[in-house]
């Protein structure tokens, strides 16, 4: 920064600079406060920081505060510990909901405030936990920023810090540095970060990049929700038997619903092997022929669409055998390694909390001797007395990683077990609830299907979205005869989504009843 913008010459000499960082756990927060403060001390300021923990990355973050101002006739200014809302003049924010918080918090103003954020997301809690979609809306949180905010600048600084190999905290402070708030010119930034021991090459690169991106393109408007996209369908797999699979998804699926069933047989081969996706084609040949005879071709297919994704997500089930199988794979390990950047020499451990029921074990033994134990009460109970507390397996250790890889190649047995057992049997009669009904009610039918994304995960999660799936299809029977069925369905399974206790869904229950009568 060759010559300082009007706005940072007026700040250093009327008050105090003042600048509030939110940063989470690992995101070298304290590090961007203090080279902001040796920043302004190398420049004859005097600045200090001060921070007000959060609670990591599970409600909040750690908000650093740093003031700065230059002294007066020899004499150290008094400075401030904590920001004080309408009165911050700089905001910087390492993930993009922390940026929507700081404005809720009144830190950030349309008169005064430069808002750094990073477009990236780093999922609270509440948004892990919601049965349905929780995650919060990135567009009105841009929308808002741009109205709460007197400048912003926001673009995927964790991306940018990673491809050169840093912290995002050398970007964001790239970012700060190129903003023209600050009086402080970019030699003095470099100069402070070139003087630590521990990735000061690294922290340079990533710096110039992130200034470089704020002069030239500032802004970058965050996708609603991941991307989505489908690999286009090969001419060939390679492989005899994987042939076989491509030239029945060919000749017996509605071309609409290609691409999705293509996805769903690699899911499913994967999941279990070549024949359990052969299953997963005759039971998608069936429901096609049945579309089509119903007018499916009018419609776009859009029930053997449907049927595409929700069977296969139906007979991918979360169970033991799978968690187990995911959590000792090699790629599972080689991904961790890269999102905490560790490098070759390091080593890194892994500790795995498990809290088994005596449901799990008994859905991994074969079906007869597992429905021996479930009814007999009193087995069940000492088998639960038993399993039934929480456990810490630690894959670091032999005996800890084999007790997940013995779990794990039980996929030989699944498909003789109870679980799958009680599986096929629900996926059944949800199967046979949408065929009955789409003779007379297409667009209620495909409703029908997609009621199936209720149901997920295992254990305690897997039995309360059971419990909310079989609550919304009781209510299929009274919908067929009505124009709006399908509406009526598509709000009840949305109701099922908003809360873990379904008071929601109790409630349009009810709504239904009420109407109908």
């Amino acid at each position: 920064m060759d010559a300082l913008s009007p706005m940072a010459d007026q700040l250093s000499r009327e008050k105090p600079l003042s600048i509030a960082v939110l940063a989470m756990g690992g995101q070298g927060g304290g590090v961007l406060a203090d080279w902001i403060v040796e920043v302004a001390e190398a420049e004859g300021w005097v600045a200090q920081s001060t921070s007000v923990p959060g609670v990591a990355q599970r409600t909040g973050a750690t908000i650093y505060y740093i003031e700065a101002l230059l002294p007066r006739d020899g004499v150290s200014p008094v400075l401030s510990l904590m920001p004080t809302p309408g009165d911050v003049d700089v905001v910087i924010a390492a993930e993009l909901m922390e940026a929507g918080r700081s404005v809720l918090r009144g830190l950030v103003t349309p008169d005064r405030t430069t808002l750094i954020a990073s477009t990236h997301r780093a999922f609270a809690v509440l948004e892990k936990v919601a049965p349905g979609d929780g995650i919060g809306d990135p567009i009105a949180v841009t929308e808002a920023t741009d109205v709460a905010a007197r400048k912003v600048i926001a673009f995927d600084m964790e991306a940018l810090a990673l491809a050169n190999g840093s912290m995002i905290s050398a970007a964001m402070l790239g970012a700060l540095a190129a903003s023209e708030t600050l009086p402080f010119p970019k030699q003095t930034y470099e100069k402070i970060i070139g003087g630590g021991k521990k990735g000061a090459a690294a922290s340079l690169k990533a710096f110039a990049a992130a200034f470089d991106r704020t002069r030239t393109a500032p802004r970058e408007t965050p996708r609603r929700g991941a991307e989505k996209r489908s690999d286009p369908i090969p001419a060939s797999a390679g492989h005899p038997k994987l042939d076989a699979l491509l030239r029945r998804l060919r000749s017996e699926i509605p071309e609409p619903a290609q691409p999705m069933a293509f996805v769903g047989l690699k899911r499913l081969v994967e999941f279990q092997n070549i024949a359990y996706a052969h299953t997963y084609l005759d039971r998608l040949k069936r429901l096609s022929e049945l579309d089509r005879k119903h007018g499916g071709e009018v419609a776009g297919f859009s029930f053997s669409l449907e049927a595409a994704k929700y069977v296969a997500i139906a007979m991918a089930y979360d169970d033991v055998i799978r968690v187990a199988d995911i959590k000792v794979r090699s790629s599972r390990f080689t991904r961790m390694r890269k999102e905490i950047g560790a490098k070759d020499d390091q080593i890194v451990y892994s500790t795995e909390y498990l809290h088994p029921r005596a449901e799990e074990i008994c859905g991994m033994l074969p079906a007869r001797i597992g429905k021996f134990v479930e009814d007999r009460p009193a087995l069940f109970r000492a088998l639960d007395r038993f399993v039934n507390r929480g456990r810490r397996v630690e894959v670091r250790r032999l005996g800890g990683f084999l007790q997940l890889y013995i779990v794990a190649s039980l996929r030989g047995t699944r498909l003789s077990s109870l679980r799958h057992k009680h599986e096929v049997e629900h996926l059944e009669k949800w199967l046979t609830t949408a065929c009955e009904t789409l003779p007379t009610n297409y667009r209620l039918a495909v409703e029908v299907l997609r009621c199936r994304r209720l149901v997920k995960g295992y254990s305690d999660t897997h039995a309360r979205g059971l419990s909310k799936f079989d609550r919304v299809m009781n209510t299929v029977p009274a919908l067929v005869g009505r124009n709006d069925g399908a509406d009526w369905l598509d709000r009840l399974k949305r109701a099922a989504l908003i809360d873990e206790a379904g008071v929601e869904l109790d409630g349009a229950i009810k709504t239904i009843q009420v109407s109908l009568n």
